[in-house]
């Protein structure tokens, strides 16, 4: 997708981003790298990455991801050479030193003279959405990994942090293979950089994602996860310390902490430069605050959403870091107890009796400042209010997918679920329609997972029952009419979902993850499963 340029604002906004480009530190590198090979390319590239970025001439995230074809300096030197106005010798310059990169296809896993069945289909997938180990040091911005990993597919050319897990949930005992890789990479960057990155991009190094390392984990021996987690403590040990430390934690009053999405960096996000400074553009708020805001708000997985924003319909009020979530509280509630878990299987009490007491704090904490009574749920904390931020989204069924409810509330957001989410294909995000992709009409394919099992966890197995058929009809709809599985779908209209910064994505990883994982999980949907292409005559999907 090639941006529409905005020439008026290009040399006030370039001018604004190359200042702001040199006020932070780099990342952290454990291994003592050169700073040089970690490096985003508006870092490496200060004065020739805004400029094409903000011309419009290129897709924001294939600019990102271009690899160079020569040193930086040489570059650099040749910029200011040359000095480039215009679009044609910008375009001279790209096609002159830098590859773009191809998105991830998987048009070859339809052979339409054999219709393959949704699940075969999602099967020939996995080789294709397949990454082997990354050789050599790459002189673009992937962070090479010592292992093979799985790609969510189109532009999504890396590894994602929380993807994986719900990529991984699907996959069967023939794929345990590469489920350890996955995991063994993860623990890689842990140790590395002290965190897993969003992915494995040097952009993504300031900020993580949804902490499900400690899932992933146990996603490994699901019979007996204590012992994977024992033997991944140290791992498992380091992110906790991460997000424990600096901005990431907060301590309210009566001693309790509890945590937020945070990214160190106060500049547009490499991967979306053009559409970070256009929302910066005429914004009534300073702008390092609002591209740090930004930043946590990529980092919550939630890339956007009303969950974050003062003005639903105005994405420039977004306010990621003033508001401890839901979601992540319960994901470290959850690591909490599996670091405990593993310490007592690895036979450290002492350890074991620390975890455990944090994760009683936290609930305890969580019971305090995220319950909403009158919501009737676990919800978003506003630090700046000092109340709960008053938004319903799915993010409440966390608390239940983790064990970390009551009985009472687990049956109090079952039925807010039910009221203000299930809709008549699947499950929204939230309630308010605002363009963005993570509120309504779009559904996700994670969201539908944590809530199935979340809610049969406390024996409301019809709702639970009733949100994956909903999920498995859109999603075998969508690949009847189309041969495609994508990122989300419209949950109101069956169709593909839409909104965000860029087009609905196709390949995908967490969407092949979860239809398998649930037609595993209900056998009596096999039907689903057997659903194959009708491209000629989409019509007839509608009868299913």
């Amino acid at each position: 997708m090639t941006q529409k340029p905005i020439p008026a604002l290009t040399v006030m906004l370039t001018a604004i981003a190359i200042l702001l480009a040199g006020c932070a530190s780099p990342p952290a590198d454990r291994e003592g790298a050169k700073q040089s090979e970690l490096q985003p390319h508006s870092r490496r590239y200060p004065d020739a990455y805004p400029a094409i970025a903000l011309s419009g001439l290129v897709d924001p995230k294939d600019w990102a991801d271009a690899v160079p074809r020569a040193p930086a300096d040489e570059i650099n030197r040749v910029w200011k050479m040359e000095t480039p106005q215009t679009n044609e010798a910008l375009s001279r310059f790209i096609e002159t030193w830098f590859d773009l990169p191809d998105e991830v296809r998987t048009d070859d896993a339809i052979d339409l003279g054999d219709t393959p069945t949704l699940s075969a289909h999602i099967g020939a997938l996995w080789p294709q959405l397949t990454r082997q180990a990354d050789e050599g040091v790459e002189a673009g911005s992937l962070i090479p990994l010592p292992n093979p990993y799985i790609v969510p597919g189109g532009r999504f050319r890396e590894v994602y942090y929380w993807d994986a897990y719900f990529t991984m949930t699907g996959m069967g005992l023939e794929h345990d293979a590469i489920k350890r890789d996955m995991v063994d990479n993860f623990a890689w960057q842990i140790a590395r950089f002290g965190h897993v990155p969003n992915a494995n991009r040097t952009y993504y190094l300031s900020r993580s994602q949804p902490p499900f390392f400690f899932a992933m984990v146990g996603l490994l021996s699901p019979g007996d996860k204590p012992a994977a987690w024992a033997a991944y403590l140290d791992a498992l040990k380091a992110e906790h310390a991460f997000w424990m430390a600096g901005e990431r934690s907060v301590e309210l009053p009566h001693g309790a902490i509890l945590n937020r999405y945070w990214d160190a960096r106060t500049v547009p996000r490499d991967e979306s430069f053009i559409q970070d400074s256009e929302t910066a553009e005429g914004a009534a708020r300073e702008r390092a605050e609002l591209f740090r805001d930004l930043r946590a708000g990529a980092e919550s997985g939630w890339d956007f959403s009303s969950r974050w924003l003062t003005d639903p319909q105005d994405l420039s009020t977004i306010r990621t870091t003033r508001i401890l979530p839901a979601d992540l509280n319960a994901l470290l509630y959850g690591l909490e107890q599996a670091i405990a878990a593993g310490c007592e299987r690895a036979g450290d009490a002492p350890c074991a009796e620390k975890f455990n007491e944090a994760a009683k704090a936290r609930q305890t904490a969580m019971r305090r400042y995220l319950w909403d009574a009158e919501m009737g749920a676990f919800a978003d904390y506003d630090l700046d209010t000092g109340a709960s931020t008053g938004r319903v989204s799915a993010a409440s069924i966390y608390p239940l997918y983790f064990g970390l409810a009551s009985a009472q509330e687990a049956t109090s957001t079952a039925r807010l679920v039910e009221q203000a989410l299930l809709k008549p294909q699947g499950l929204a995000a939230t309630p308010l329609k605002t363009g963005q992709q993570w509120d309504a009409p779009n559904g996700w394919a994670p969201l539908h997972w944590l809530a199935v099992i979340g809610l049969e966890r406390y024996g409301e197995d019809a709702l639970a029952r009733e949100i994956a058929r909903r999920w498995l009809e859109t999603v075998s709809r969508a690949y009847c009419e189309s041969g495609k599985l994508v990122e989300k779908y419209d949950v109101v209209t069956a169709r593909p979902g839409g909104g965000g910064e860029y087009p609905t994505q196709d390949g995908f990883g967490w969407t092949n993850g979860v239809t398998m994982a649930l037609l595993a999980h209900y056998p009596d949907f096999a039907a689903y499963g057997e659903i194959r292409p009708r491209l000629q005559a989409p019509e007839s999907c509608a009868a299913q």
